[in-house]
């Protein structure tokens, strides 16, 4: 039944999508309403939302514009899901533009799969992650799949491994006049930005731990249904799912190497596993199989979601 509903890509699944972020959204911000009494805060928090709505059409957009995946609405709903197990993230402003930032990336480096335009794109990718960079600094990791999209596809050219530094160039230029317009320092944002740790010692109460760990559990489950699966995949798809992969684990590292860790650093995982999802449950199978992946992962999420406010 669950499956049928988000089978095809419908206004109707979209919509529903959308209530279900707005209700979930809502339930975490009433729990704290000294927000309300500030207008920046008001819009801080319109702000994460609309770019939170963003980043999964975004995600959708990715997926299907590249043939990973069909035209339903699985895409959007895993999305969803894996969000909600992490609640606070639904309030930490950063770490959600960052994201979008590199979703934005994202869909130029997995574009260039069509050879055309490879060094705009090449040069737009690179451009996302350093402005996604300024909002939290180790996904600046994200250049290794610049450099792996080059390999797979224009390593001849030498300029395209040229590109990635002048987009640095230039987003540093634009940070500097920022910092000296509105009298930041540089230096110790940066300083304090690259600081790493190892230590997952972070959890404030046994359900964020259990929150992790079930996630954990459920993206193995998915990553290696996708690595089980991917010699089965059109062979035009294989760099696409390479790089989705690759994106993952950029983003687990992320989360390891982090010194302000928290689970919100499983942000930049979700639209990564999200595509994977699609491609388990969009796999010819038992309906029943199926079933029972949506209902158990629905459990999960719900249970990390209220157990956590």
């Amino acid at each position: 039944m669950i499956t049928s509903l988000f089978k095809k890509s419908t206004p109707l699944n979209f919509s529903l999508v959308v209530i279900l972020i707005l209700s979930f959204f809502s339930i975490y911000q009433i729990q704290d309403l000294v927000w309300t009494d500030s207008t920046i805060l008001i819009l801080q928090k319109v702000g994460i939302l609309l770019v939170l709505l963003g980043s999964i059409f975004l995600t959708n957009f990715i997926s299907t514009k590249n043939g990973l995946s069909k035209d339903s609405s699985y895409t959007i709903f895993f999305y969803f899901l894996f969000l909600i197990f992490f609640p606070s993230v639904l309030d930490n402003i950063n770490l959600v533009f960052a994201n979008f930032f590199i979703l934005l990336a994202l869909r130029r480096l997995l574009s260039l799969q069509s050879l055309k335009a490879s060094k705009e794109k090449i040069f737009d990718a690179s451009l996302w992650i350093f402005v996604a960079a300024l909002f939290h600094f180790w996904c600046i990791l994200y250049l290794v799949l610049v450099f792996i999209s080059i390999i797979f596809h224009v390593s001849r050219d030498y300029r395209n491994w040229i590109l990635p530094i002048i987009a640095f160039f230039a987003v540093g230029t634009l940070f500097a006049l920022s910092s000296i317009l509105f009298d930041i320092s540089a230096l110790e944002y940066i300083n304090s930005s690259v600081k790493t740790s190892f230590k997952i010692n972070y959890f404030t109460n046994n359900y964020q731990n259990g929150a992790l760990s079930i996630y954990a559990t459920v993206a193995l489950f998915f990553v290696v249904s996708m690595f089980a699966t991917l010699s089965s995949r059109l062979s035009i798809t294989h760099s696409s799912f390479k790089k989705i992969i690759a994106s993952f684990f950029i983003g687990v590292v992320i989360f390891l190497v982090s010194s302000n860790k928290s689970n919100d650093l499983l942000i930049f995982t979700i639209a990564p596993l999200a595509i994977m999802a699609t491609n388990h449950i969009e796999m010819p199978q038992l309906k029943l199989k199926q079933e029972m992946v949506l209902v158990v992962l629905i459990a999960c999420s719900f249970f990390a979601f209220f157990s956590q406010l």
